[in-house]
This record gives structure tokens, C-alpha cells and sequence, in this order.
């Protein structure tokens, strides 16, 4: 991987991954407390290095789409880049 993966995405771009990301988990069935698992893990999350990325590929494929089509254009833009920057391969990139 080069610098692109590990370089923190602007603020508002953070944010508003990681407002996404809890929305999704919050829409699951807490029973035995999964989402309030990842959401305490990133709530207080700073925006420095991979978070952004740690964030995504907190996901499987399935919410990692889900969690695209939620995002600005700008951010998916984002976090594409940095998924081709971390040697993803283009086919399994949503983004």
C-alpha cells in the first residue's frame, strides 16, 4: 500500500462515513449486542491514518454496497481511491 490508503479523507467526509456506518448498524437486530459492538468501537474515532478505511472494512460486500449508495459522490470518490491506492482489485470495488 502506498501513502494514499493511510492519508486521513477530509472531516466532513469522515463524519460522514461514520454517520452512515451507524445508521446501517443501527438498523440491525441488536439482540446480542453486534451492532452496539461496532458502533462503540467507532463512535469516538478519530479521523487520522486508515479509520476511514478501518471503517469500511468493518462491512461485509453486501453492507459495503449499502454503505456506498449512502455516501456523497465525493466520498465514495474517497474511499474508491483508496481501495485501487490499497491494491483492492477493480472488480470488487462498489465504490
Amino acid at each position: 500500500m502506498s501513502k494514499l490508503y493511510y492519508t486521513p479523507p477530509t472531516d466532513e467526509q469522515f463524519n460522514e462515513m461514520r454517520t452512515q456506518a451507524i445508521k446501517i448498524w443501527k438498523s440491525y437486530d441488536d439482540t446480542h449486542g453486534y451492532a452496539t459492538g461496532k458502533i462503540e468501537r467507532i463512535k469516538d474515532i478519530q479521523n487520522v491514518e486508515d479509520n476511514f478505511m478501518y471503517i469500511v472494512a468493518m462491512f461485509d460486500s453486501s453492507n459495503q454496497t449499502k454503505l456506498a449508495f449512502s455516501l456523497s459522490a465525493k466520498t465514495r470518490l474517497a474511499v474508491r481511491e483508496r481501495m485501487i491506492d490499497g491494491g483492492q482489485p477493480l472488480e470488487f470495488i462498489v465504490f
